[in-house]
């Protein structure tokens, strides 16, 4: 595969967004240490951002001990009551069935197991140079960071959905949320470079999430943290040499994306939950902190050789497309916002890309890979996966 080559990007443009970045952190972040105390702040979260671990510590022993345990010793019904109707294992772990072993794929363990190793470590400081390697950390903390709060809100969301089936896809998601957190935290410490903080943006999106009620919860979480996750899992778990094991993140994201439309389907929500102008308000709201936190991811994208802005086309797109779907409807009509949103990204590059052309980011597609593309179809109920079929 041919070296990608870095983008220009202006570096007036992110000095300006990381400093108003840093202001803006500053401000919350001293606040919340004066309010919480008292009740009030934006923090609600027990998570602690600024050493990627939950409040009390990382714990390690007690997730080897639970956790890893208890992913060891996952039973499938097929497998243990196959005159059930459940076909819950892969095609891997039928063949694992015929060793008598149990737990994470065959795929899953030789993943996590070549990230653990001495070998991946250099074989990533072969693949890419030290700023790549901090962009790459970079841009995945952010999911990472989002893969503690996703596990959080699941959990919350677990106690309010209906039926049984509605609670076990909760609690799935719980599973791979934990999952995806613990692994994806090893897979970035194996890049031997800092990871950062949560940014300004971030926070403000996710606790507005933790705080959100009801449908508003679900939809701050399973359409706009998943519909991001997906895309970006999409973006890297084929071009990026090393990070193959995303594939597996993204297969697992597109069931959460889906999960708002199968539960809708058995209880609709009703005309006045849709067009609420309250919870209309609050669906925008919660969208709006993505616009600033893409302005200042610029860099790292560009480091990487790619453009932010056609990422944000692509996958403000997929949410449109979601909140359209699902009944989450925000006061502006999507293809009208999304439009609105192209102008700003084009007038922000007229003042910091020379030469730059007016272009509509909406239609690009980051997603790579005939697999990733097919998940992602099925997922937004997509004939295929072109932009013209999704915008």
């Amino acid at each position: 595969m041919p070296a990608r080559q870095p983008l220009p990007y202006n570096a007036t443009a992110a000095r300006i967004n990381e400093t108003l970045e840093r202001t803006v952190n500053a401000a919350i972040r001293t606040w919340d240490k004066v309010a919480r105390p008292l009740g009030l702040g934006i923090r609600i979260s027990n998570y602690d951002d600024l050493n990627y671990a939950f409040e009390g510590g990382v714990g390690d022993k007690l997730r080897k001990k639970h956790y890893d345990k208890s992913l060891r010793l996952l039973w499938k019904a097929e497998q243990h009551a196959s005159f059930t109707t459940f076909r819950d294992c892969t095609r891997d772990e039928r063949a694992m069935m015929q060793l008598a072993e149990q737990g994470m794929t065959k795929l899953e363990k030789r993943e996590l197991k070549r990230v653990r190793s001495d070998e991946y470590r250099q074989q990533l400081k072969e693949l890419y140079t030290p700023e790549q390697r901090q962009a790459i950390v970079n841009i995945l903390s952010l999911i990472g960071h989002g893969e503690a709060y996703a596990w959080i809100i699941s959990n919350q969301l677990l106690g309010q959905v209906k039926s049984t089936g509605g609670r076990a896809a909760l609690t799935m998601q719980v599973l791979e949320e934990a999952k995806h957190f613990v692994v994806l935290r090893e897979v970035l410490e194996a890049f031997d470079c800092e990871i950062p903080r949560m940014q300004a943006w971030e926070y403000i999106l996710l606790e507005n999430i933790v705080r959100a009620k009801g449908l508003e919860k679900f939809f701050g979480m399973n359409v706009v943290v998943e519909g991001v996750a997906l895309s970006l899992f999409g973006l890297m778990g084929h071009s990026f040499p090393g990070l193959e094991f995303l594939k597996m993140f993204h297969l697992d994201e597109s069931r959460h994306t889906g999960l708002p439309h199968s539960y809708f389907e058995e209880f609709p929500m009703t005309t006045w939950e849709k067009i609420n102008p309250v919870a209309m308000n609050i669906r925008m709201l919660t969208v709006a902190p993505l616009i600033p936190l893409i302005f200042n991811v610029e860099k790292d994208f560009a480091v990487l050789g790619l453009d932010v802005f056609e990422f944000a086309g692509s996958v403000l797109r997929k949410i449109a497309h979601l909140t359209t779907r699902v009944g989450f409807y925000l006061p502006v009509p999507a293809p009208m916002l999304l439009w609105e949103i192209n102008l700003m990204l084009n007038a922000y590059s007229y003042l910091t890309r020379p030469g730059h052309k007016f272009r509509n980011f909406m239609t690009a597609e980051t997603t790579s890979g005939e697999e990733m593309l097919k998940v992602e179809a099925e997922a937004f109920a997509l004939k295929n996966q072109a932009p013209a079929a999704a915008s």
